[in-house]
């Protein structure tokens, strides 16, 4: 069976979005920054190339580094989590995990969608995934470690994501509600 446009589009933004977590973890765990920087300019570039959704998505790009800023930038100033290429400094979010925020804000749009109207659901994947990142990411690839109290730092990790994923989803709402047009109003004679 043949796969349909937004299927495709769907499949490509999942694909594309683990392409940049895996470019940005192998450099990092090498050292270099700049594979997670230069994959996920790419993926946003080419993901932002509609024209349905391109201010919508690039809101949630600027959202979702600050968010990252603040939490990986607390984690690493605490010393709760140690990156691998720390550029530009250890006491900051790295650019390659600002690099995967960036990727990440790209889904609330298109391929998680359907958890638009279940923050539940939103914060238990965020709180359930995003530590399972970071995990797989010291792992699998030596590109962070958990430098803090093994739980606390999960824990932290867990209700930082959570929080973040429902925060971007209820942007993704908000500016998906704007980009509709307001209905045609029946019988007032206009």
């Amino acid at each position: 069976m043949a796969m349909t446009g937004s299927r495709l589009e769907l499949a490509g933004n999942v694909l594309g979005n683990q392409a940049v977590w895996l470019c940005a973890v192998a450099g990092a765990g090498r050292g270099l920054a700049w594979p997670g920087v230069a994959s996920a300019l790419v993926y946003c570039t080419w993901q932002l190339r509609g024209p349905d959704s391109r201010g919508m998505d690039l809101k949630l790009i600027v959202a979702a580094l600050l968010m990252g800023s603040a939490i990986d930038g607390a984690m690493a100033a605490s010393g709760w989590l140690a990156y691998a290429a720390p550029w530009p400094s250890a006491g900051f979010a790295p650019a390659w995990i600002l690099a995967l925020w960036a990727a990440f804000a790209m889904l609330p749009m298109h391929a998680l969608a359907w958890l638009r109207h279940r923050p539940l659901l939103a914060f238990a994947l965020g709180a359930v995934g995003g530590p399972l990142a970071y995990l797989a990411a010291a792992r699998g690839f030596g590109a962070v470690a958990l430098a803090g109290p093994p739980l606390a730092t999960v824990s932290a990790l867990s209700v930082a994501w959570g929080v973040a994923l429902v925060v971007l989803m209820q942007l993704a709402v908000r500016a998906r509600g704007r980009a509709r047009p307001a209905p045609a109003m029946k019988g007032t004679g206009a």
